[in-house]
């Protein structure tokens, strides 16, 4: 409860900017998260190269993983047509609907890494306003005062830096996640293309 109270006192000093970076927190760690658990889902207990061309050759029975594999091959022979030209352009537009999804949100979380030292910026920028306010209101003699203008500007930079610097991190770690991804998908696709 402690806890609460001093982190709440602590966000209330650094001003009205704190909300956009609380709200820009929030969004960005909920969307790594959502990729987070995909990624884990689509690499996790996927078919083998070997699986998938099996399945492909014999056409068994239905293919029960959710991974990345397993939805190319599962889409593919549900709408397999036999002829070579039109199946090989269905395994491309099942490999594309499964890069788009791959990509997903990827962008829009480095943007919100990338915006929230900019929040920080602007918050250093009124917090500055304020010491200058106070300054030219009351002289230097406020201390008190001042110092409420100058805790705004180094609390929300503080604050901007610490939601950018793990976004940084988790943004660039999401997009080699997904670049091995693509890896394998064009990998099966090259694959899946000899079979046909």
């Amino acid at each position: 409860m402690e806890l609460i109270s001093k982190t709440y006192e602590y966000l209330l000093q650094g001003g009205p900017v704190m909300v956009p970076l609380i709200l820009t927190s929030v969004w960005m760690w909920a969307l790594i998260l959502e990729r987070m658990f995909y990624f884990r889902r689509m690499g996790r207990s996927d078919l083998s190269l070997g699986e998938a061309i099996e399945a492909l050759k014999t056409q068994g029975a239905p293919i029960k993983t959710g991974g990345l594999r397993s939805r190319i091959v599962s889409s593919f022979l549900k709408g397999r047509t036999g002829r070579n030209r039109l199946d090989k352009s269905l395994i491309e537009h099942g490999a594309m609907k499964e890069r788009l999804m791959l990509k997903r949100n990827l962008s829009v979380i480095a943007i919100l890494a990338a915006v929230a030292p900019l929040f920080g910026l602007l918050g250093t920028v009124t917090g500055m306003m304020t010491t200058f306010d106070v300054i030219g209101i009351f002289g230097t003699g406020n201390a008190k005062a001042m110092a409420g203008g100058i805790s705004e500007a180094l609390i929300t930079t503080q604050s901007g830096l610490l939601v950018a610097i793990p976004g940084l991190f988790m943004s660039e770690m999401l997009n080699r996640r997904n670049n091995r991804l693509e890896g394998s998908l064009d990998e099966l696709v090259l694959t899946l293309k000899r079979y046909v």
